[in-house]
């Protein structure tokens, strides 16, 4: 089972980059595969064209068609997510996310914008078909300091909600079968039993 990570900012280092890269490592941990799509090492001239049929952009598609869950990290700006995220969303067919489990990240100066993930990249992922879009995860710069090395240290309360959200992408959407084939069971008419 595969898990793509997206990262969205057109920066490297960054606070989203490196919310992802604390996601990536919590589901190495538990086990999961994960492949990272960096979209600022897309070739730009193909992705503002929407040029699919480029080697480079083919490839992302691929890994995109490819994964069982996406997590996408992206910074907010003007209370919107990353423009080269809008441009790459843009060039996926409209089913580019069906029967997958997404889960959006995003970081931005202040709390002020923490509702872009819902009115903004949400209706986008939904619009993709996403099967299931769990609750996006949202950090301040407060909540994802800079040390002296120029790399991000994620606070424990932030840190906290990464865990639960990788502990629901295991057990809920990574490994659903063996939990549903034990929850749902079909049961032979024989042994219904009625009490009035």
């Amino acid at each position: 089972m595969s898990v793509l990570l997206i990262a969205a900012s057109p920066t490297q280092p960054s606070r989203s980059a490196a919310l992802l890269d604390a996601v990536g490592q919590r589901l190495q941990a538990r086990g999961a595969h994960t492949e990272l799509l960096s979209l600022r090492e897309l070739e730009p001239r193909a992705l503002l064209l929407a040029d699919t049929r480029h080697p480079n952009i083919a490839q992302a598609v691929a890994q995109v068609a490819s994964a069982q869950v996406v997590v996408v990290a992206t910074p907010v700006y003007k209370a919107a997510y990353s423009g080269v995220l809008k441009v790459f969303l843009d060039l996926l067919v409209q089913t580019a996310l069906q029967g997958k489990t997404v889960l959006p990240l995003a970081t931005g100066g202040s709390p002020h914008h923490m509702l872009a993930l819902d009115y903004a990249l949400r209706p986008v992922l939904q619009s993709l078909s996403a099967k299931h879009i769990l609750p996006g995860i949202y950090a301040s710069d407060a909540q994802i300091t800079a040390t002296a090395q120029g790399s991000y240290t994620i606070g424990t309360d932030i840190a906290a909600r990464l865990d639960d959200a990788v502990h629901t992408l295991v057990t809920e959407a990574l490994r659903p079968s063996a939990t549903s084939a034990a929850a749902f069971a079909p049961v032979p008419f024989a042994q219904v039993r009625c009490s009035v």
